[in-house]
């Protein structure tokens, strides 16, 4: 039977990258990709995802999957002919989600108070975004990926928040490289990957849609 795969997104969305990433990791091309306008939702995303009314959404055979964490677990476990996404030892398992929590919390939320702040959160946010990401470079270490030699899970997570990296620096005024070499150089590595070049976006377009989106909402 044919999949019939539809994925609601919006393409700046470092939660909708991890989507296109990893069904790009699975070698899966044939999909519906549907760009939202999330000042003006689709019916079908509210059919969709009713409870958080958020993207990115796959819907596989008309039934949906929402949260980008989720999302990709689900393609993991789905298409399980390609190379895993997740590790198969249960504990290497946990450490892999417990990480990729921490980047939604850490990384996603705190560097949301970077770009959608007022000016005199940002310091404080900038702070606590340079620790996260210190504390991800620890567990990164020497090591080619976040699961060692294999492109995976934590990887995922957190590789989209690099097109979203020019952004914080700019409203912050500091270089993510300055603090954080490694996980430069990690990021560097992975956008060399065609499942990742080819789903993420341009650093200078997250920039002007923040810029548009901190004039519309007055926060300079």
């Amino acid at each position: 039977m044919a999949e019939k795969l539809i994925l609601l997104d919006e393409w700046l969305s470092m939660f909708g990258m991890r989507a296109r990433i990893a069904l790009a990791e699975k070698g899966i091309d044939q999909y519906e990709f549907r760009e939202e306008d999330l000042d003006n939702k689709s019916q079908l995303l509210l059919k969709m995802n009713p409870i958080h009314k958020k993207i990115p959404v796959l819907i596989h055979n008309g039934k949906p999957i929402s949260e980008s964490l989720i999302i990709v677990e689900y393609i993991d476990e789905v298409w399980m002919d390609k190379a895993p996404v997740l590790p198969s030892d249960p504990y290497q398992k946990a450490q892999a989600r417990f990480w990729a929590d921490f980047v939604n919390k850490k990384v996603g939320d705190v560097g949301g108070r970077i770009w959608a702040g007022k000016r005199e959160e940002i310091e404080v946010a900038k702070k606590e975004f340079i620790e996260a990401l210190k504390e991800l470079e620890k567990v990164l270490g020497d090591k080619p990926y976040f699961g060692g030699d294999t492109f995976g899970f934590v990887d995922i997570a957190l590789i989209p928040f690099d097109s979203w990296f020019y952004s914080y620096e700019a409203l912050g005024n500091f270089k993510v490289e300055a603090e954080c070499p490694k996980l430069i150089a990690w990021a560097k590595r992975c956008k060399q990957r065609e499942s990742v070049a080819k789903s993420v976006a341009h650093e200078k377009e997250v920039y002007d849609f923040v810029l548009q989106y901190r004039k519309g909402h007055q926060l300079d």
